[in-house]
């Protein structure tokens, strides 16, 4: 029989590419081995999967893609989408089961890799024996505070959103508690419980893989690796810093041109002259603050392309109830593009760009990191 991986993402899509890319880059190791990918209905409109996923299927015959059932839900009373995800994932079980007794009828199992979202999985991995791998798609600082997060619900007595002192987190400079991840901000709240059990869960596993790379984080990846952020009682498993993972063009295997028309225009553009506004699979924003966006942008006469996590490279100021305003907007690209502090910034990113393109090559932190990985459940 032939070998295969297990990749189980949580529903969005934003989860799903990141751990297709993570397929494909093992095939690039192990290109006789399968990738079998668990896609599991969602819980909420988080668009539509189909199209990408006939796309990747079309393009790459070593992954295939293995449709779970829908799952029930209860009434749920959380404002955050993230909780409906985790009670969901937690339902799932049984569908993961079925589907690895399936596949093992055909493949012989090395490994299931999990999203954080998806740590009940990890019982369902022990049953068949498995070794079972985490893919956290942030970055490393994030996860540090993440693997931190059962030590601070230990030792803090209050909701972060309460907190008016910095947070000390092992490997990430001092952090304003408003910092934290908004479904983290309440600890009465469904979603705080489940990223917490998820956190807790992480360190039981047989390694934990991140879309980044050495000399990107020294600093975060050191404290993670040398086990200061998990509580006493737990060992931290191995760091496996494989990134970065970039989708490849057309990665919704959309036949519509938009993104090719996109991507058109940048080509026309003097070089390092656009600014990229980015915002994540779930951002929603009302009206009146992607109004209050688009009018920033337009004062500031700079090129931009804006997608669908507000992320510019300088700290973007929100009022108190966190709506951005078009002047701070206007100021904050306006310091990126023209001032001396946006220049240095520049020149940061353009030196990450060329770190990164070593950390990806042959030897390089990240492929020695991937073949690390891949021997672990080959060897083990």
């Amino acid at each position: 029989m032939e070998d295969a991986v297990i990749l189980y993402p949580s529903p969005a899509i934003g989860h799903l590419i990141s751990m297709v890319e993570l397929g494909k880059l093992i095939l690039t190791h192990s290109p006789n081995l399968s990738i079998m990918i668990l896609v599991t209905p969602p819980p909420y409109n988080a668009g539509s999967t189909a199209p990408y996923i006939n796309h990747v299927s079309a393009t790459t015959s070593s992954i295939t893609f293995h449709h779970l059932p829908a799952v029930s839900l209860p009434p749920n009373s959380s404002p955050h989408p993230e909780t409906l995800a985790f009670e969901l994932l937690r339902l799932n079980n049984p569908n993961v089961h079925q589907a690895i007794t399936s596949i093992s009828k055909t493949s012989t199992v090395r490994a299931l890799i999990m999203d954080f979202f998806c740590y009940p999985g990890l019982s369902v991995a022990a049953d068949f024996n498995l070794p079972a791998y985490f893919f956290f798609t942030s970055a490393a600082c994030s996860l540090a505070a993440f693997l931190y997060t059962p030590v601070m619900h230990r030792t803090i007595t209050k909701s972060f959103k309460d907190l008016d002192t910095n947070l000390d987190i092992p490997g990430v400079p001092p952090m304003p508690p408003a910092d934290m991840p908004k479904p983290l901000l309440d600890r009465n709240d469904k979603a705080y419980e489940g990223f917490l059990n998820s956190s807790t869960h992480m360190p039981k596993s047989a390694g934990i893989i991140v879309n980044t790379f050495e000399s990107l984080e020294p600093r975060a990846i050191k404290a993670i690796s040398a086990g200061l952020c998990v509580p006493d009682e737990e060992l931290t498993p191995p760091l496996y810093c494989v990134g970065p993972l970039v989708a490849s063009n057309n990665q919704a295997g959309s036949d519509d041109g938009s993104s090719n028309e996109c991507l058109t225009w940048l080509d026309l553009q003097p070089s390092r002259s656009v600014v990229f506004l980015c915002f994540g699979s779930m951002g929603l924003f009302s009206a009146a603050q992607l109004t209050e966006i688009a009018v920033g942008l337009e004062r500031s006469g700079q090129r931009v392309v804006m997608v669908d996590e507000m992320n510019l490279a300088l700290p973007i100021k929100d009022s108190k109830d966190g709506f951005v305003r078009a002047d701070e907007v206007e100021k904050r690209v306006r310091e990126l593009m023209e001032s001396q502090e946006g220049k240095s910034l520049r020149m940061q990113v353009s030196k990450m760009k060329a770190a990164a393109e070593a950390a990806m090559s042959e030897g390089g932190s990240s492929r020695v990191a991937l073949s690390k990985l891949v021997e672990s459940w080959t060897q083990g």
